[in-house]
């Protein structure tokens, strides 16, 4: 059985406490489960990961050795629709990323209303482009049309071995690839994981970017203003626990377009983490303008030279130390953080399997002080998993 090593941005989304990447997709119509899994199949030719198990090839290393067993879809059947769901995670059955766990499961749960679509894939195989990048060539071979085909290619991600550091520091770790190195990771059981929803109008958000631009010398995006609202007000209403610590802000960065020797349509985790810190009164004072420029600022530093460092400081830390700090490595600050992940051009209209798009989506990737954007009719909505306990309006 053929067996890919991890890639060094792989390598976070493994152990305890990591999280995959998980979506349900609720459809007004019967997808009928017997041609839906005939259609996966064939895009698992081309999609052949999502037939792996994760496995330790060396003290440092892990690999996804793919198997002979296909991707079964899981159906079930229920008699409560999915908007009448107090648990719409009973649509889902989830995976971990720990040896020798399959790194993908899909479900498809039949009711009243229509076909309900669960899919669960480890975040160390696919990021968000690649999960939807998956998704939508799955619809369309369900319908019988051409697809782009993924590049599979992650040695091009793992530096040469003179070229990774050595010796690497908390410090190292955080300024040259924007993680925490930190206490050892914790899952939270499902049935204490909750989200918080907030909605925002187009007509709001073109005043809150407006009002930002006034205060700020730099051009500023929706996304950077969202994400400096969501900081502020987000890191002050989970209560801190200490006198004015530090804070920070975590984007992810797509770096498909940033690596030229990477393929547009690489399938795995392209993303590094751009972060910005500010200390709690600062915070508090700030106007949004201010916080958005911190945003931008962070996100613009993200060119070749820091992709390719982190990824030389990631290979370095692992070889250092071995798998088991993994789990010590956060892509948000475990105390005094906050993750945002913009997924408001997710590809929904291309999801068709028959008779139309989804009628609803829920994102249930479950990463605690997480935020994602999503797009909405009018405006963005916006899903938050605050942290265990934290205080909440």
């Amino acid at each position: 059985m053929k067996t890919i090593p991890l890639s060094p941005v792989d390598h976070i989304f493994t152990g305890v406490g990591s999280y995959p990447i998980e979506f349900i997709f609720a459809y007004d119509y019967c997808i009928e489960a017997a041609r839906l899994q005939q259609s996966l199949d064939k895009t698992l030719e081309h999609f052949s990961p999502l037939r792996s198990r994760l496995i330790r090839i060396a003290d440092h290393t892990y690999g996804f050795q793919s198997t002979e067993a296909a991707l079964t879809i899981d159906e079930a059947h229920s008699s409560s629709a999915f908007v009448d769901s107090q648990d719409v995670s009973a649509f889902l059955n989830c995976v971990q990323t720990i040896e020798g766990e399959p790194l993908a499961r899909i479900k498809l749960t039949q009711t009243p209303e229509g076909s309900v679509l669960g899919i669960s894939i480890s975040h160390a195989l696919a990021d968000g482009f690649s999960f939807f990048h998956f998704l939508s060539s799955w619809a369309r071979i369900f319908q019988s049309q051409p697809i782009m085909s993924p590049a599979h290619e992650r040695v091009l991600l793992i530096p040469e071995v003179s070229d990774r550091h050595h010796n690497v520091t908390t410090e190292d770790v955080f300024n040259r690839c924007g993680l925490f190195w930190d206490e050892k990771r914790r899952s939270t059981p499902r049935d204490q994981i909750t989200w918080d929803k907030m909605s925002l109008s187009r007509a709001e958000l073109n005043h809150m970017i407006a009002e930002a631009q006034k205060e700020c010398g730099i051009r500023l995006s929706h996304n950077d203003v969202i994400t400096a609202y969501l900081w502020q007000n987000c890191i002050t209403a989970w209560g801190q626990g200490e006198d004015n610590p530090s804070t920070y802000i975590a984007c992810p960065v797509d770096f498909r377009r940033i690596l030229d020797t990477l393929p547009n349509t690489y399938f795995g985790s392209a993303v590094c983490i751009a972060t910005a810190m500010i200390d709690l009164e600062s915070l508090v004072a700030s106007s949004l303008g201010e916080l958005a420029s911190l945003v931008r600022k962070a996100v613009g530093q993200v060119n070749s030279d820091y992709v390719r460092e982190s990824l030389r400081t990631l290979e370095g830390l692992r070889h250092q130390h071995g798998l088991a700090v993994l789990e010590e490595i956060h892509v948000m600050h475990p105390r005094h953080g906050l993750l945002v992940t913009n997924l408001t051009r997710l590809p929904i209209q291309e999801l068709d399997f028959g008779s139309g798009i989804p009628a609803k989506f829920e994102i249930q990737t479950a990463a605690a002080r997480g935020a994602v954007i999503l797009p909405a009719p009018d405006g963005v909505d916006v899903r938050i998993y605050p942290p265990p306990g934290a205080d909440r309006e």
